[in-house]
């Protein structure tokens, strides 16, 4: 079989996106997700989404996302972002978006070129000596570093993933550096990819968000350096958390293909 896809990145998050909406793939077939995501023997890219119809009257498109690894995953925030850009390009939605994915209903909005995503609401964040944990749609550990850009994030990241408490489940793990008011620079080593990332959406809004909690800054509007590009993320506190909460980001696709599957 000859198997249409499209390659987006979103600040150097890429992915491989098929409209699925035919249902062409089997969720279950994780062996191809993996191949496909393959730098050596695929396609490459840090995970696979698949556009599906909606599930309800609601919904636009449905988001089923999978790690590089195969396996269906959490959230992924500028995957998310990444989606609503290639449901734009198909005509399946003009500049607004409702859809769902495996952490619930998102809305989304394309404005100036850059996508808004709406990721779920945040009721609590963990703070500990040494890092914060929170989940934003996927599981976070976020802790301050000095000297970010020469910082061993792949192996000391790692550590931290398989490590207590999270072990074989595995935490996303994000080391922060402050640029300015309102201004960080952070490095993420993700689960799935099992490897640094030039850049993730919901690590993002996971340090946006402890940043403001540890007083880190005052601004409900904060900038992420990322190695890939920079993204905003921006929300409200309320009595119960945090709410309103978006990732704001560039989307752009980078090419068209078939591959024999």
């Amino acid at each position: 079989m000859n198997l249409t896809f499209y390659k987006y990145q979103g600040t150097g998050n890429d992915f491989v996106i098929i409209d699925n909406r035919q249902a062409v793939l089997s969720k279950n077939n994780t062996k191809l997700f993996a191949r496909l995501c393959d730098r050596k023997f695929g396609i490459g890219a840090d995970g696979l989404m698949l556009l599906e119809l909606p599930q309800n009257e609601e919904d636009d498109f449905t988001m089923v996302y999978f790690n590089s690894d195969g396996n269906e995953s959490s959230m992924c925030g500028n995957g998310g972002r990444c989606l609503v850009a290639f449901a734009a390009f198909l005509g399946v939605i003009r500049d607004k978006a409702t859809f769902t994915a495996i952490d619930g209903k998102h809305k989304a909005e394309i404005k100036d070129g850059l996508v808004y995503l709406q990721m779920q609401n945040v009721s609590e964040i963990e703070k500990y000596d040494s890092h914060l944990f929170l989940d934003t749609g996927s599981p976070h550990h976020v802790t301050m570093v000095d000297d970010l850009i020469h910082y061993d994030v792949t192996n000391i990241g790692r550590k931290i993933r398989n490590g207590a408490p999270y072990f074989e489940t595995g935490s996303n793990v994000n080391f922060v550096e402050k640029k300015g008011e309102g201004l960080f620079a952070v490095r993420t080593y993700e689960r799935g990819v099992e490897d640094e990332t030039l850049s993730c959406g919901t690590g993002v809004t996971a340090v946006a968000l402890s940043m403001y909690t540890t007083k880190m800054t005052n601004k409900e509007e904060v900038s992420i350096k990322t190695p890939g590009g920079e993204l905003r993320v921006t929300f409200k506190e309320t009595k119960n958390g945090y709410e309103d909460i978006f990732l704001i980001g560039p989307a752009e696709q980078v090419f068209k293909g078939e591959i024999i599957c």
